[in-house]
């Protein structure tokens, strides 16, 4: 065999150095593939040449590429959300808003680890579209959802040999900025009991005394919206958990929980039980007098003519509640860690607490959902006074 390394001169005189190398076949369309490349020099060409020549041989070449990171992503999702509920599927594609809006047109070849902890970067100080102020920094959980994603993307196109490396696999989040999330983290604690009592006092006599009570027995905001009266048996004081209903990309939808354990029978206690035995009577009340145009959606939280309720709108109305109540504000999802903390402090055994909430794992109620403070504490102070004479 000659060298395939051959001298060439250009019009204007110029010497480059060219060879034409065999890279594989396509694997769409089964034909060879080659690959032309030119130089200033012949060291250069030989060297490079070596080197494809010993990744082609060990199966390791990739070829040059135009996909853009847009195109590999929507390439990604297409195949990775198939089995995926579009819920899951939607906050697939949302977190990689930041990566397309700052990466989306670049080569997929050509990003560098410099691009990506510029991405993380931008994402903490300005990356904020919605859920805020426009313009301002994200959440250490969102800049990490991104982040996982983007790297799960780039670890399919290193597998199909679109790119040389994962550049994403060693980004990390800022020290500071992890340890800034983790005080605001703590600084957002459950309602006590004190506040859970002053709350719903306030509340009793309220259209939706009876809704704000579900959620502070645990449910989520998705189940209490997806609760139907057709799953609240109150001759045998009890109701099931069998429906969520939430917002997907603007739009309702209605589903099942998202686990097995998440379907669950929980008994009423007696204020909950009073509270939506009134509640019906209420919706009963409304609907003679709405008539015909009573929605009659058969959802246990709908408004004055029969039309069920969205979870933003659930959220926004406790709020407001709140602020009447002139109660601390916590998110309507904190009631649901006020629950599991009350519980779980209050002497009930974890494997109930864990079933209560509908999770499959004990340690991620315990780990994720319960808070104590200083007073669940006192009982262990109390009995080390006992232990210290």
């Amino acid at each position: 065999m000659g060298d395939p390394i051959k001298k060439i001169e250009l019009k204007d005189g110029t010497t480059r150095y060219r060879f034409v190398i065999d890279i594989g076949r396509d694997p769409a369309t089964g034909k060879r593939r080659q690959l032309t490349k030119t130089y200033g020099t012949k060291k250069e060409a030989r060297a490079e040449y070596a080197k494809i020549k010993h990744q082609t041989d060990e199966g390791t070449f990739v070829v040059p590429d135009k996909t853009t990171v847009s195109d590999w992503l929507d390439t990604w999702l297409k195949s990775t959300t198939v089995d995926v509920e579009k819920a899951t599927a939607a906050n697939y594609a949302d977190a990689l808003l930041p990566v397309r809006e700052r990466l989306g047109g670049k080569r997929l070849q050509a990003v560098t680890e410099e691009d990506v902890d510029d991405l993380v970067s931008w994402m903490l100080t300005s990356g904020r579209k919605r859920g805020g102020k426009v313009g301002s920094g994200l959440g250490v959980r969102s800049v990490q959802l991104t982040l996982g994603r983007f790297r799960s993307s780039l670890n399919v196109a290193l597998r199909r040999r679109l790119v040389v490396r994962n550049v994403a696999q060693y980004t990390q989040i800022p020290r500071e900025a992890r340890r800034k999330a983790a005080a605001a983290a703590a600084q957002r604690v459950p309602w006590s009991e004190t506040e859970v009592r002053e709350f719903l006092a306030s509340i009793r006599d309220h259209r939706l005394h009876a809704p704000v009570l579900l959620a502070l027995i645990g449910m989520r905001p998705a189940e209490v919206c997806g609760l139907r009266w057709s799953a609240v048996d109150l001759e045998a004081g009890t109701l099931s958990v069998e429906l969520t209903r939430t917002l997907v990309e603007g739009e309702v939808e209605e589903k099942g929980p998202k686990s097995e354990k998440g379907k669950r029978k929980l008994p009423l206690s007696k204020p909950l039980h009073a509270a939506l035995k009134a509640f019906k009577a209420r919706q009963a009340a409304e609907a003679i007098r709405a008539g015909e145009l009573y929605a009659r959606s058969g959802f246990v939280l709908v408004d004055e003519l029969g039309r069920p309720w969205k979870t933003d709108r659930l959220r926004r109305a406790i709020y407001k509640l709140m602020d009447q109540a002139k109660v601390r504000k916590v998110r309507p999802y904190d009631a649901r860690h006020a629950c599991l903390t009350y519980l779980a402090t209050s002497g009930v055994p974890d494997v109930i607490v864990s079933a209560w909430a509908g999770h499959a794992d004990l340690s991620f109620t315990k780990r994720v959902y319960i808070h104590p403070n200083v007073e669940h504490l006192r009982q262990a102070a109390d009995q080390l006074g006992e232990l210290l004479g």
